[in-house]
C-alpha cells in the first residue's frame, strides 16, 4: 500500500484555509476514526495494525488488530453443562468428542476493509476486521486505554457495517443468509442478543456501514419497527452518497447526494390516534411496521405491541397515517406509502377486504363483532417534476386528512427558508395540488380543529400561525398570527425538553406527554404522576400553580403511575387512560378524575346502570349516585330499580349507604354547580329517607321479586326495624317467591344471629322465634326449656320475663304493673334496682299506695344521691311530711322546712327549735340576712338576729331591727363597736393589697427584663435552649430563657395521666410563684390579676361602711378609710400600662387555634385569657 499522508486544514487569522502535514504511514491507512469527545484519534494501517493517537496526532500507543488471545473478559467455565455430560441420543457418547467444522468465509463482495466505531461515551469502540486465519469476519472491542476487551463469537455472513448503539448497550451489524439479509446485535461481551430482518430480497440491496440507514428502524417491546422509507435512486443526481446522524441535535439527519445535494431530516415522535370524542369513535391508535399498520381498537379490546386489533396490508412501506378530522368519521383513516400514494380506508359498511387482517382478536370458533375499515381507493400524488422534487424522496409531509376529499399537505423550498401549504383534492385516481399558500419559515408541526375549520402551525423559531380553510376550497384565507386569551380555543404544546406551553406561555417544565379530552387536560410529568384538569373554568394560573412543584394536588386530579409512562390515548365516553411503559408495554388505568366525570354524567343523563357498574368495578362510593342530585335520584327511584333489575346490586346499593354526603368529603365536584347550589338537606335522615322510598318503589313494581331487598331496606335504617322484617319473613307463603327459609338465611348474613333471636323472642311470636333459633347455633337444650317454661306463664308475666331477659326493663315493668298486687313487690325492687322511678310513677294513679309507696323509695334514692330538695318535693307531695322536713333541713331550704313543719302542727317551743337549727345552717351557708329572718320571726330573739346582722355587715338591717325594738341600747354596746372593728379590718386589708401589689409588680418587671436578655443571647448564640424549645415560637412570651422549660415539658406529659386533682395540683405548681420558676411571669400576672379584682369587688363593702361612719359622726376612721381605698384604686389604675402591655393586650386577642399556631402560642392564648387585663368600674 502506498504511503499515507496526515493532513490537516486550519483556519488562520487572516481567514484563509492552511494546509499541514502531520505525519504520513509509510503502509497507508486503511481506516480513521475519531473518538467522540474529539480527543484521539485512532488508525489502521495497511500492516493490520490499530495505531492510537492524541488530537495533537501525538502517538499514544500501536496494536496489532488481529490478536490470538479473547481479552480481559473472557468467559470463565467450571463445567456444569459441558457437552460431554449431556445425553446425546442414538449417537452415542463418541459424540460429545467430535469437533464440527464450520466453514466461515468473508462475503463475496466485502472489501476486507477495517471499520471502526466509538461507544457514545468514547470509553471503548469496537473494530470489525477480516480473520486471516478463517477469512470470516470478527468484531474486537478495546477500551480507550487500548486492551482488548473481548471477541465476538464466530458468525457466519457477517458484514462489515458496523455501528455502536449511542446509549452503549448493543453494537450493531449485518448477516447475510441464504435467502435474507439481518440485523444482527453483539453485546460488549462478544455475544450475539437479537436480530431483525430487513425487508429485502435476496441480493437486492448491500447495507453500508451506518448505524441507521434509509430506512428507520425503532425497537418497541422487543419487536423491531420499519418507521420511514426513503427511497433514494442508484444513478444520477438522487444517488446516495453519505448520510449521518447529527452530533449534537436528537433525531437530525443529514444526507449527501450525488451532485453536493444536501438534505436535512429532522425526525419528531407522534401518536396517530384518532380525535373524536363521541361514542362512536373507537379509540383507534395506529402504528407503523413497515408495509403495515398496526391498528388497535381501545374501545373494544387492549392489547399489547406488537400485537393488535388488526393490521392493514399496503404494498409499499408506509411513511404516515392521519385520521380523518370529521367529528364523525373520526375512525376513517389515510395511510402514505413511500410511492406517494394515499390509501383511503373507511369504516361503517360491513364488507370483506383482503388487505385487512385481524390480529389478536381473531381465533377459529371466535365470533368477531369488530367492524373492520375496507379500502376505499387509492390516489397518486401528483407534482410538479422538478430538479428538488427529484431528489427529495419526502416531496410533501405533515398530510392532514381535513375534510371528506380534502388533504392539507406541508413541502419545504430547497433554496430558501420557506414552506409551502397544499390544499390536496382528490380526484378519481390522482390527488391534484388544486392550491397553495407560502410560508416565511419552515413549518415543523401543525394541528388541526375541525369545529373552527382552523390549523395551528408552527414555525421552526418558535411562531405559531393560524390558518383558515372554509367550506369550499375557494375560501382559503390568509395566514394571520395566531394567538388567543382564553382557554376555548388555544394551542397547546410540548417541547422535547419536556417544557408545555398553553399558546407562548411556559405553564410547566417537567412533563412528558399529554392528551386533551373532552373538557380534560391530562398530563404525565418527571414525578411518575399523571394529572387531570378541567379546562372549563382554568385558567393559566391555576394551571400553573397545579404544574408547579411547591403546589402539589392531593385531590382526585393527581394519581400515581409507573416510572416513564406515557399517554397513548383517552377512550371517548369511557374512563380508560391507556399508558406505554418505556419497555413498550401497555397499562390501563382509571384516572380518578376521568371517572367521576364520566359518572356525574351519566347521573345527570339518568343513566344508572352503566353509572352503577363503573361504580362498583372502580370501587366507587355508590353513595355518590344518591348525593350527586339527592331530589333527581329520590323523584326516579323506580327508574334506578328498573336499570339496574339485579336484587344483589340493589342489596349492595342499600349496604354502602351511610349519613356522610361524599359530595363533601371523597368526591367534592370541581366546580359549584346549580344542582351543588339547590341542595337542601331533607327532613328526615339521609338513609332513612332513601330505604322508605325505595321500599315503596320496589313494593309497587313487584315485591315478590324485590322482596329480599325490601327486607334489606328494613335491616340498613338508622334504627334497624328487625321486629317487622321477622313479621314479613313469618309471613311469606307466596309460591314462585323467596321462601322464608331463604329470607331468613339471607336475613342472617346482615344481623348477628344472636340479636336476631333477641328481636324474634321481642315480638312474642313463638314460632317465629323458633324458626329463627332453628337457623342459629344455639343449642335445643338451651332455648327449649326456657321457651316451654315461658309458654306456660300468664300473658303479662309471660311478657314481663321476656322484656326481663332482654333487658328491657320500662317494657316489664309496665307488663309486670298488670299482673296484680300480688306482684307489686316484685316490681318495686326491680324499680328500685334498674332506677326506674319515674317510668313507675306513670303506671299507678297518684292517689294509690303503690304510688306513694314508689315515691318514698325514689325520695329516700335521691337523699342518698345528697339530693335533699328534690327528695324533699317528691316526700312532700306523696304526703311524707316528715320525711320531707327533714330534706329541707338538710339542703337548707328554710321558706319550705316551714311550710312543712306548718302542716305538721309543730308547737311553739318545736317551732323555736326548728328556727335555731334553720338559723345555724344559714349561717354556715354564710347567708346572715335569711338567719336573722328565721330567729327574728320564728324563735322570736331579736337580739340574737341583730348580732348576725352585724356579723354579715348588714348595718342597715340591723339598725331597723334595733329600733323597731326600741333597744337603742344596743348600738352603743353593739353596733359602733362592730362599726369601727370593721373598719380597722377593712385598712388592714388595704394595706395587705397595696404592699402584694407593689412587690409582684416589680418582680414582674423584673422577669420580663431578664427573659428579654436572654432571647436576645439565644438569638445571637442561635442556640435552642431546652429540650424541645425547637417546638416554640422564638417571638412567644412565655418561653423561658432557662433549661428548666424543657424538664417541666417532660414532666408535665407524665402528669396528663393523672386524676383531675393531680392535675389542678400540678396546674397550680407549674403557675408558681418562687423565684427563678418557668413560667413565673404568668404567675405574677395571675396574682396581680386577682388582687386587682378582688379590690374591685369591695367598692360596694366600702361605700356601705362609710355611709355607717358618717352616720355616727366617725369623720377621721371614714376619711381614712376612703383615702386608704381610693390610694390603693389610683395605684392600681396607674399600673395597669406597665403590666399589661400593648404587645400583651395583641397578643391576647390573637385567635387560639389556626393554621399558623405553634403549641407555645396556644398555650400562651389560653394563659392570657386568665390574666387579662381587668376592667374597672
Amino acid at each position: 500500500m502506498e504511503v499515507a499522508a496526515l493532513l490537516v486544514f486550519r483556519t488562520c487569522w487572516i481567514r484563509s484555509l492552511c494546509l499541514e502535514c502531520v505525519g504520513s504511514v509509510a503502509s497507508g491507512i486503511s481506516v480513521m476514526s475519531w473518538s467522540p469527545d474529539q480527543e484521539l484519534v485512532l488508525l489502521a494501517t495497511g500492516q493490520q495494525t490499530l495505531i492510537m493517537m492524541t488530537k495533537d496526532f501525538e502517538p499514544i500507543m500501536e496494536q496489532q488488530i488481529h490478536q490470538d488471545d479473547f481479552g480481559e473478559s473472557k468467559f470463565i467455565t467450571v463445567g456444569w453443562g459441558r457437552k460431554e455430560t449431556q445425553f446425546h441420543g442414538s449417537e452415542g457418547r463418541q459424540a460429545a468428542f467430535q469437533v464440527q467444522m464450520v466453514r466461515l468465509s468473508a462475503l463475496p463482495w466485502d472489501d476486507h476493509r477495517p471499520q471502526v466505531t466509538w461507544r457514545g461515551d468514547g470509553q471503548f469502540f469496537a473494530v470489525s476486521v477480516v480473520c486471516p486465519e478463517t477469512g470470516a469476519r470478527k468484531v474486537r472491542v478495546w477500551n480507550r486505554e487500548f486492551a482488548l476487551q473481548s471477541t465476538s463469537e464466530p458468525v457466519a455472513g457477517l458484514g462489515p457495517a458496523l455501528a455502536w448503539k449511542p446509549s452503549g448497550s448493543l453494537i450493531a451489524s449485518t448477516q447475510e443468509k441464504p435467502n435474507q439479509q439481518d440485523i444482527v446485535f453483539f453485546e460488549k461481551n462478544g455475544l450475539l442478543h437479537g436480530h431483525f430482518t430487513l425487508p429485502f430480497l435476496k441480493d437486492e440491496v448491500k447495507v453500508s456501514a451506518v448505524w441507521s440507514s434509509v430506512q428507520l428502524w425503532t425497537v418497541g417491546n422487543y419487536h423491531w419497527y420499519l418507521k420511514q422509507s426513503l427511497p433514494f435512486s442508484t444513478c444520477g443526481k438522487s444517488k446516495l452518497v453519505c448520510l449521518m446522524w447529527d452530533l449534537v441535535t436528537p433525531y437530525r439527519l443529514h444526507i449527501l447526494c450525488q451532485g453536493w445535494h444536501y438534505l436535512c431530516y429532522d425526525w419528531h415522535w407522534t401518536t396517530d390516534r384518532s380525535s373524536g370524542d363521541n361514542s362512536s369513535d373507537m379509540a383507534n391508535v395506529a402504528v407503523i411496521d413497515g408495509n403495515k399498520v398496526l391498528v388497535t381498537v381501545f374501545q373494544q379490546s387492549v392489547v399489547p405491541p406488537p400485537m393488535c386489533t388488526y393490521r392493514l396490508l399496503l404494498p409499499h412501506p408506509v411513511n404516515q397515517v392521519m385520521f380523518s378530522a370529521h367529528p364523525k368519521k373520526s375512525n376513517d383513516l389515510a395511510i402514505l406509502d413511500a410511492s406517494n400514494q394515499i390509501s383511503v380506508y373507511k369504516c361503517g359498511i360491513p364488507s370483506v377486504d383482503l388487505t385487512v387482517k385481524l390480529g389478536a382478536v381473531g381465533g377459529n370458533g371466535f365470533k368477531v363483532s369488530l367492524r373492520t375499515p375496507h379500502l376505499e381507493k387509492r390516489y397518486k400524488l401528483q407534482f410538479e417534476n422538478g430538479e428538488d422534487q427529484e431528489i427529495n424522496p419526502l416531496k410533501f409531509s405533515l398530510i392532514t386528512w381535513i375534510q371528506e376529499d380534502v388533504f392539507l399537505a406541508v413541502s419545504y423550498s430547497p433554496s430558501s427558508p420557506q414552506s409551502a401549504i397544499h390544499h390536496l383534492t382528490v380526484a378519481p385516481s390522482e390527488a391534484d395540488d388544486d392550491s397553495s399558500v407560502t410560508v416565511d419559515g419552515v413549518i415543523i408541526s401543525l394541528c388541526c380543529n375541525s369545529k373552527t375549520k382552523s390549523v395551528a402551525l408552527q414555525l421552526a423559531g418558535g411562531q405559531i400561525l393560524k390558518y383558515f380553510w372554509g367550506e369550499y376550497q375557494n375560501l382559503v384565507r390568509t395566514i394571520c398570527n395566531f394567538s388567543f386569551v382564553s382557554l376555548q380555543e388555544c394551542v397547546l404544546g410540548l417541547s422535547d425538553r419536556c417544557r408545555f406551553f398553553i399558546n407562548d406561555t411556559e405553564v410547566a417544565s417537567n412533563i412528558t406527554s399529554f392528551a386533551v379530552y373532552d373538557e380534560f387536560l391530562l398530563l404525565t410529568t418527571h414525578s411518575h404522576t399523571c394529572q387531570c384538569f378541567c379546562l372549563r373554568d382554568a385558567s393559566f394560573n391555576t394551571l400553573h400553580a397545579g404544574l408547579s412543584s411547591s403546589h402539589v394536588s392531593k385531590g382526585e386530579s393527581l394519581r400515581k403511575v409507573e416510572r416513564g409512562s406515557r399517554i397513548v390515548t383517552v377512550v371517548p365516553q369511557d374512563t380508560k387512560l391507556i399508558l406505554q411503559m418505556p419497555r413498550g408495554n401497555l397499562e390501563v388505568v382509571h384516572h380518578r378524575a376521568l371517572v367521576l366525570a364520566q359518572i356525574r354524567k351519566w347521573l345527570d343523563k339518568l343513566m344508572f346502570k352503566e353509572a352503577f357498574e363503573c361504580m362498583r368495578k372502580l370501587r366507587i362510593n355508590l353513595n355518590l349516585i344518591h348525593d350527586h342530585n339527592p331530589k333527581v335520584f329520590l323523584e326516579n327511584v323506580e327508574t334506578f330499580i328498573r336499570q339496574i333489575d339485579s336484587v344483589n346490586h340493589i342489596n349492595l346499593f342499600f349496604t354502602e349507604l351511610k349519613e356522610e354526603d361524599v359530595t363533601k368529603t371523597m368526591y367534592p365536584p370541581p366546580v359549584t354547580s346549580a344542582v351543588q347550589l339547590s341542595r337542601e338537606d331533607p327532613d328526615g335522615k339521609k338513609v332513612d329517607l332513601i330505604c322508605d322510598t325505595l321500599r315503596v318503589a320496589m313494593e309497587s313494581i313487584n315485591p315478590h321479586k324485590y322482596c329480599l331487598s325490601i327486607l334489606t331496606s328494613h335491616v340498613k335504617k338508622t334504627t334497624p326495624e328487625l321486629e317487622i322484617v321477622l313479621q314479613k319473613v313469618h309471613e311469606l307463603q307466596v309460591p314462585d317467591a323467596v321462601s322464608a327459609e331463604e329470607a331468613l338465611k339471607y336475613l342472617l348474613l346482615l344481623v348477628d344471629v344472636n340479636e336476631l333471636y333477641d328481636h324474634s323472642l321481642g315480638t312474642y311470636d313463638f314460632d317465629l322465634v323458633l324458626m329463627v333459633a332453628e337457623k342459629s347455633q344455639k343449642d335445643p337444650k338451651e332455648y327449649l326449656p326456657f321457651l316451654n317454661t315461658l309458654k306456660k306463664m300468664e300473658t303479662n308475666y309471660q311478657r314481663f320475663t321476656i322484656d326481663k331477659y332482654l333487658k328491657r326493663y320500662e317494657k316489664a315493668i309496665g307488663h309486670l304493673s298488670k299482673c296484680g298486687p300480688e306482684y307489686f313487690s316484685e316490681c318495686l325492687n326491680l324499680v328500685k334496682d334498674k332506677n326506674l322511678y319515674k317510668e313507675a310513677l306513670k303506671l299507678y294513679p297518684s292517689d294509690s299506695q303503690q304510688y306513694k309507696d314508689i315515691s318514698i323509695a325514689y325520695g329516700e334514692h335521691l337523699t342518698q344521691e345528697h339530693l335533699y330538695e328534690p327528695a324533699g318535693l317528691v316526700f312532700a307531695r306523696c304526703g311524707a311530711h316528715e320525711k320531707a322536713l327533714n330534706a329541707f333541713l338538710a339542703s337548707g331550704s328554710w321558706q319550705q322546712a316551714l311550710c312543712v313543719a306548718a302542716q305538721l302542727n309543730l308547737t311553739k317551743d318545736q317551732l323555736a327549735d326548728l328556727g335555731r337549727t334553720l338559723a345555724g345552717k344559714l349561717v354556715e351557708q354564710r347567708k346572715h340576712g335569711d338567719a336573722a329572718t328565721v330567729l327574728e320571726q320564728y324563735a322570736k330573739d331579736y337580739e340574737e338576729a341583730v348580732l348576725l346582722l352585724l356579723e354579715g355587715a348588714a348595718w342597715e338591717e340591723a339598725l331597723r331591727l334595733v329600733y323597731k325594738y326600741n333597744r337603742p341600747d344596743i348600738i352603743e354596746t353593739n353596733v359602733k363597736p362592730s362599726i369601727l372593728e370593721a373598719q380597722k379590718n377593712y385598712m388592714a386589708l388595704l394595706d395587705s393589697q397595696t404592699a402584694t401589689f407593689s412587690r409582684h409588680k416589680k418582680r414582674l418587671l423584673v422577669v420580663r427584663e431578664l427573659k428579654e436578655q436572654a432571647q436576645q443571647v439565644n438569638l445571637d448564640d442561635e442556640v435552642p435552649q431546652g429540650q424541645e424549645s425547637d417546638l416554640f415560637s422564638e417571638t412567644s412570651s412565655v418561653l423561658s430563657g432557662s433549661d428548666m422549660s424543657g424538664k417541666y415539658s417532660h414532666s408535665n406529659s407524665r402528669i396528663s395521666a393523672r386524676s383531675s386533682k393531680n392535675r389542678r395540683k400540678a396546674e397550680r405548681k407549674k403557675h408558681s410563684l418562687k423565684e427563678g420558676s418557668p413560667l413565673e411571669d404568668l404567675a405574677l400576672l395571675e396574682a396581680l390579676n386577682e388582687i386587682v379584682q378582688s379590690t374591685e369587688k369591695l367598692k360596694d363593702e366600702v361605700h356601705n361602711i362609710l355611709k355607717m361612719l358618717f352616720l355616727f359622726e366617725f369623720d377621721e376612721q371614714g376619711r381614712e378609710l376612703q383615702k386608704a381605698f381610693e390610694d390603693t384604686l389610683q395605684l392600681m389604675e396607674r399600673s395597669l400600662p406597665e403590666i399589661w402591655t400593648l404587645t400583651h393586650q395583641q397578643n391576647s386577642a390573637t385567635p387560639v387555634l389556626g393554621p399558623n399556631s405553634t403549641a407555645n402560642s396556644i398555650m400562651a392564648s389560653y394563659q392570657q385569657q386568665k390574666t387579662s387585663v381587668p376592667v374597672h368600674g
